[in-house]
C-alpha cells in the first residue's frame, strides 16, 4: 500500500463527505478510493470511517488521524516546494504567539516592514503569556522571555532584557522605599507575576557582587500579563521587577522610579521557540530571522534604548 497516497485519499473523502465526490475530485474510480481507504484502515487496524447508504461519518480515531495526517501532508508539500525551488517566495498562514508587551511595543509597529518583504505570508498573532500546545493548536513559533524548559521545542536565543525593580512615587510616599530585597517578603508589597506554566507566582532574584538573594514576594495582587504587571506598579500596588524597555515611558513621565539600588537583577533571556516539525518551513524561517533582527535592533538590554520608542526602531536591510 502507498500510505501517503492513501492518506491523501482519506483526507479527500473526509473533506467531500462521501466516496463518490472524493473519487470525482481525485479523478479516480470510486472502487479505487474505497479500496485505498480500506487498505489504510487495515494497516492501522482501526476504523476511520463509518459508512451508511447516504453519508460517511468520521470515527473518533478517524478524526484524530485526519488532523495529524493533514499536518504531515501539508509539511511534506511545503518541504517539496522548498527543495524544488528554494527561491520561491514564502507564502501561507503563519501562527505566532507572544506576550502582549512584545506585540504592542515591538512587533506590530514594525509589521509593515515584514509585509513589504513577504507579502504572501498571512500572520495570525496570539497575544498572551499562556501555556501553548504547539502541535494541537498548530502554532508555528513564539517569542518568549526566560529560558525554555520544553525539550520538544527548538529554541533560538535572540537577545536579553535588562531587568530592575521599580515602584510608583505614590507607593514610596505611603510605605517608604525598600532598601533590601528581603523587605519584599515582609515589610513591603510586590506585584506578583503569575507563571502560566507553573500556575504560581514567580520568585524574584537580586545580585550584588557575589551575593545572590531570591525572595518569594509578598503581594496583594498577581497578574499574568506584562502590561498589567507594570500598570499595577504604576497604580501603587507594589514593587515590580520588570524589563527596562517596558517601563521607559513610565520612567520619563515620573510614574515609576528605580528602587533597591545597588542590587541588580539578572537579565532575562529572550528566545524564539518552535516545534521540531516546523524547522524546515520557509515561512517560519524568514519570520524567525526577521524577528531576531528586530529584537537585536531594539536593544532591549539597554536602559536607554535605541530611540526611546521601540516602534520607531529600524530593521537592518537584508
Amino acid at each position: 500500500m502507498d500510505q501517503l497516497s492513501a492518506m491523501r485519499v482519506f483526507l479527500r473523502v473526509v473533506e467531500t463527505g462521501n466516496f463518490t465526490r472524493a473519487a470525482a475530485t481525485l479523478n479516480m474510480p470510486k472502487t479505487t478510493v474505497t479500496n485505498m481507504v480500506q487498505g489504510l484502515e487495515a494497516h492501522l487496524r482501526t476504523t476511520l470511517l463509518n459508512r451508511t447508504t447516504r453519508r460517511v461519518m468520521v470515527t473518533t480515531d478517524g478524526a484524530l488521524y485526519y488532523e495529524r495526517a493533514q499536518q504531515i501532508l501539508a509539511e511534506l508539500d511545503e518541504l517539496d516546494g522548498s527543495m524544488s525551488n528554494s527561491q520561491t517566495q514564502p507564502s501561507g498562514r503563519l501562527r505566532v504567539e507572544m506576550a502582549g508587551a512584545f506585540a504592542d511595543l515591538l512587533v506590530v509597529p514594525n509589521l509593515c516592514d515584514f509585509h513589504d518583504r513577504f507579502p504572501k505570508i498571512r500572520l495570525d498573532i496570539g497575544v498572551g503569556d499562556r501555556l501553548v500546545d504547539y502541535i494541537a493548536e498548530n502554532v508555528d513559533c513564539a517569542l518568549r522571555g526566560g529560558t525554555p524548559t520544553d525539550q520538544s521545542l527548538i529554541a533560538r536565543k535572540v537577545g536579553q532584557m535588562t531587568m530592575q525593580a521599580y515602584a510608583a512615587p505614590s507607593y514610596i510616599q505611603k510605605f517608604g522605599a525598600p532598601v533590601h530585597p528581603q523587605d519584599l517578603e515582609h515589610d513591603h508589597f510586590s506585584v506578583g507575576y503569575l507563571n502560566a506554566t507553573a500556575g504560581r507566582v514567580m520568585s524574584i532574584a537580586f545580585d550584588k557582587g557575589e551575593e545572590r538573594i531570591e525572595v518569594d514576594p509578598h503581594y496583594v495582587v498577581s497578574v499574568n500579563d506584562a502590561r498589567s504587571y507594570v500598570n499595577a506598579a504604576i497604580s501603587g500596588l507594589g514593587v515590580a521587577q520588570a524589563p527596562s524597555f517596558l517601563v521607559r515611558d513610565a520612567l520619563e513621565k515620573g510614574e515609576l522610579v528605580e528602587v533597591l539600588q545597588p542590587w541588580r537583577c539578572e537579565p532575562l533571556p529572550l528566545y524564539i521557540v518552535y516545534p521540531h516539525t516546523r524547522h524546515l518551513s520557509n515561512k517560519v524561517r524568514v519570520f524567525v530571522d526577521w524577528l531576531a533582527k528586530l529584537v537585536q535592533s531594539a536593544r532591549l538590554d539597554d536602559n536607554r534604548g535605541q530611540t526611546g520608542k521601540l516602534g520607531q526602531g529600524t530593521i537592518p536591510p537584508e
